[in-house]
């Protein structure tokens, strides 16, 4: 069953214009997954451009029926250009082959494109990136669901939940539902579950209940693209 959420609405590039901070004008219209790519190179919609590395887009196949959306790259990802190539990828991978998700069903992006972190020595701590983040990213975001048309969109955690369901959706309550959500191409399906860095984060029983958990999303996932 697919439930409704009222408050839930796509916001439009000119919603962003208004906040003041969006990517808007580096996004080529009417482009493919590549020239998206390619374009993001020298995106400056907010600060985080400066100190990353590289933008990091996208990854997998552009006319997947699934596409994943993360919360934003993390330091492997920043260095290496590609999403979902550190633990966490690592562990998601795993996670999709357990729930029966093959490898060519899957888009996978972030809600954020370039890397916020806080400087500890030698270290990058990641660093949670605020809403103007997930805004001035989100013209982005729009344009990839516009090619990819995906049968269902999975967030995966709280960044990519607020960016596409609104501030007011809790992972917590509401994960492994089908939903709907209104994007560029019309009503489509949308999951949200939890991002696999809190699996772990989790230790000893609780980490195996989680990745259990996460598995059990997947499968629903799963399920609503065959």
């Amino acid at each position: 069953m697919i439930h409704r959420r009222g408050p839930a609405r796509w916001v439009t590039t000119a919603d962003l214009i208004l906040v003041g901070v969006t990517a808007a004008e580096w996004v080529p219209p009417d482009a493919d997954i590549d020239q998206l790519r390619s374009a993001a190179v020298g995106c400056k919609g907010c600060e985080l451009w400066e100190p990353a590395t590289q933008v990091v887009f996208s990854a997998g196949n552009p006319r997947a029926p699934m596409m994943l959306v993360g919360e934003q790259p993390g330091d492997a990802e920043d260095r290496q250009g590609i999403p979902f190539v550190g633990p966490a990828g690592k562990l998601l991978q795993r996670a999709l082959a357990d729930a029966g998700v093959e490898v060519g069903d899957v888009y996978v992006t972030n809600a954020v494109k370039h890397f916020r972190f806080t400087e500890r020595g030698k270290r990058r701590i990641h660093a949670t990136p605020q809403v103007a983040h997930i805004q001035a990213c989100r013209p982005w975001l729009e344009a990839e669901l516009t090619v990819v048309d995906p049968a269902l969109t999975v967030c995966l955690g709280a960044t990519a939940a607020r960016s596409l369901l609104g501030a007011g959706f809790r992972v917590t309550q509401q994960r492994g539902q089908l939903l709907e959500l209104l994007t560029p191409v019309g009503v489509r399906r949308v999951l949200a579950t939890v991002h696999p860095s809190s699996v772990l984060r989790a230790t000893g029983d609780e980490r195996d209940l989680a990745y259990n958990g996460l598995v059990a999303d997947l499968r629903v996932a799963a399920g609503a693209i065959r």
